[in-house]
């Protein structure tokens, strides 16, 4: 009896050993995996084909080893893919967290849950083994793991309502409002995990920080996201935070093959290619104002509050009708002309249409909405002629403002007749000249439209142009299209069927706010300097400034129509005003 009692404790003391031995080498293991995260992948997930780079490598170990990241991305650079490593990383190596992926639009963080089920998994059985379900629906997703562990993604918006949770990865945090980021996305963050060993006293002192990871491409200096890069990189200098920043530019992702050297130079080789965007995408530099410019980078920017453009005429139909003309205002038009267009060697100007939605504040007042844009090259004369045709009478303007001189002369001219459109199957009637009785003598025809204002550029006139559209934005009293990412956000929740469109349709329906920025970044690199008392406007070497003539002009012209609002004197009052007015003599101050 008493050996049967001493070979079971034997049996007893050898399993305990044993599971003693096992959870020692699972403690190193995962001790030693947290440590170095990314030999975590190369070790025990082992993707057949998913090789990361060093620099992924560096920002995988520091997303692990930083309470907060923020982390500039250029094109090519896998972010998707690091979203995807860190939050199961984390998720299989510290069982029970709960993490949170967001982004302005839910197709974007749902990119990382794809890239877990369509790359990751079929690539490592360990990985597939650790996770119990995935689900991706049209507005919902979510990775669990068996380890009561899970990942689920939201929209950065005043909607995104989900659990607490131990990190935050934040995408594109740029583009969302602050306002969001601190009263909805951080209060997911409550208590830290709490595994059961800091409950015992010789283990409290390991008590975990939540995490959070914001990733984007840089943006404007005027943005919130600037104030917070500084903020990070000052902790992230001072050795006592656990802060890191990090910008890689596009270089790193061509010299590790992520990106091909041609391609981005066939991009800075296309005619509309856009260098400002580029420098803050591909280059991670912050965008602000340029010294000696005419504009206000700053000031423009925060005057893009306009949700509500004019679409292409492709997307309005009789259950979708073009808005109207606002009722307590005008809607105006107007063209720079440009009928070239570039070549490799020559950037030529191209053809700028603008649509402003004046709407009077007070009886005598108007402020401009600007709330379409498009520019064309390369059209003929009677081409762009018949597009500004179409475009006034189909979107229901009711002024336009035309550059007459040189190659407008010929638009001008074939305007002034009545044209048949073979595209809509309408006949547009003549339009002709209020401004100006030379231009309004060269149309033939009785009935046109007086609806035409005539602008010829000269150095007086140009430097009117351009102080009245600088005050406008310097005084608040014009405002833009939003940027094409709130435009996105604002086009998928109001345009019916808009998930269902080509890329190339969406395309078009956000061209208006493409528009918009190509016109600010214009506006912000134009030079000036006062000579003989007027102010004069110059493109630096590489730019345009056809967009920023369009919005002067048609400023401009909205002035003009403000002068008309003023009250008119009546005869006797005209009369009044025209007479002599001599001082009287004075004696002691006093009029006699």
């Amino acid at each position: 009896m008493a050996e049967f009692i001493e070979e079971t404790r034997n049996i007893e003391e050898v399993k305990e050993e044993k599971h003693k031995k096992l959870m020692n080498t699972i403690a190193w293991r995962a001790g030693y995996y947290r440590a170095n995260p990314q030999r975590f992948v190369k070790d025990v997930l082992q993707f057949k084909t998913i090789r990361l780079r060093w620099f992924q490598e560096l920002l995988l170990w520091a997303m692990m080893h930083n309470n907060y990241v923020l982390y500039l991305a250029a094109r090519g650079q896998g972010k998707t893919m690091l979203v995807a490593l860190v939050a199961v990383i984390y998720c299989i190596l510290y069982p029970g967290s709960k993490v949170i992926i967001t982004a302005p639009v839910l197709k974007q963080a749902a990119e990382s849950l794809l890239k877990i089920r369509d790359e990751f998994c079929p690539q490592s059985s360990f990985l597939r083994n650790e996770i119990a379900k995935i689900s991706i629906g049209q507005n919902d997703g979510s990775v669990y793991f068996k380890n009561d562990s899970w990942i689920k993604i939201t929209t950065s918006t005043d909607n995104a309502r989900s659990a607490h949770c131990n990190i935050i990865i934040v995408d594109e945090y740029v583009k969302t409002d602050k306002r969001i980021i601190d009263s909805v996305i951080r209060e997911f963050l409550k208590a830290p995990r709490s595994p059961g060993y800091l409950s015992k006293p010789e283990y409290s002192h390991l008590q975990e920080r939540n995490k959070e990871i914001y990733m984007s491409s840089a943006w404007l200096k005027s943005s919130w996201g600037y104030d917070k890069f500084l903020a990070y990189f000052k902790n992230f200098i001072n050795p006592k935070r656990k802060y890191f920043v990090c910008g890689l530019p596009y270089q790193i992702s061509i010299l590790e093959g992520l990106l091909m050297r041609d391609e981005v130079e066939d991009r800075m080789s296309e005619d509309d290619f856009d260098e400002v965007a580029f420098h803050m995408e591909d280059d991670c530099f912050w965008y602000g104002d340029n010294e000696g410019g005419v504009f206000s980078f700053d000031e423009a920017t925060r005057l893009r509050v306009n949700k509500k453009g004019l679409l292409p005429l492709k997307f309005y139909s009789k259950d979708n009708p073009i808005p109207h003309a606002p009722r307590n205002g005008e809607r105006i038009m107007s063209v720079d002309v440009a009928l070239m267009a570039s070549t490799k060697k020559k950037k030529n100007d191209a053809a700028a249409i603008y649509i402003n939605d004046a709407i009077k504040t007070t009886d005598t007042k108007y402020k401009a909405h600007f709330v379409f844009g498009q520019t064309f090259e390369g059209l003929t004369t009677d081409e762009l002629a018949l597009i500004v045709m179409r475009y006034f009478y189909e979107y229901g303007c009711t002024y336009l403002v035309l550059d007459t001189n040189g190659s407008g002369l010929g638009v001008y001219d074939y305007i002034i007749k009545d044209q048949y459109d073979p595209e809509t199957g309408n006949t547009y009637k003549a339009l002709t000249c209020c401004n100006n009785d030379e231009m309004a003598q060269r149309c033939k025809v009785r009935d046109a439209k007086k609806v035409v204002y005539s602008v010829k550029a000269s150095a007086d006139s140009n430097s009117i142009y351009c102080l009245l559209l600088r005050n406008a934005i310097q005084n608040g009293n014009v405002d833009f299209l939003v940027s094409e990412n709130d435009a996105e956000i604002y086009l998928s929740k109001e345009f019916k069927g808009y998930k269902k469109l080509t890329v190339y349709e969406k395309g078009e329906l956000l061209k208006s706010y493409a528009e918009t920025s190509a016109a600010i970044f214009e506006l912000v690199k134009l030079k000036g300097y006062y000579k003989d008392g007027k102010l004069k406007v110059f493109e630096t070497k590489g730019n345009r400034k056809d967009r920023y003539s369009s919005l002067s002009y048609n400023y401009w012209c909205m002035k003009q129509l403000e002068l008309q609002l003023k009250p008119t004197m009546s005869d006797v009052e005209q009369l009044v005003y025209s007479l002599p007015i001599r001082r009287g003599r004075t004696r002691n101050n006093r009029i006699i």
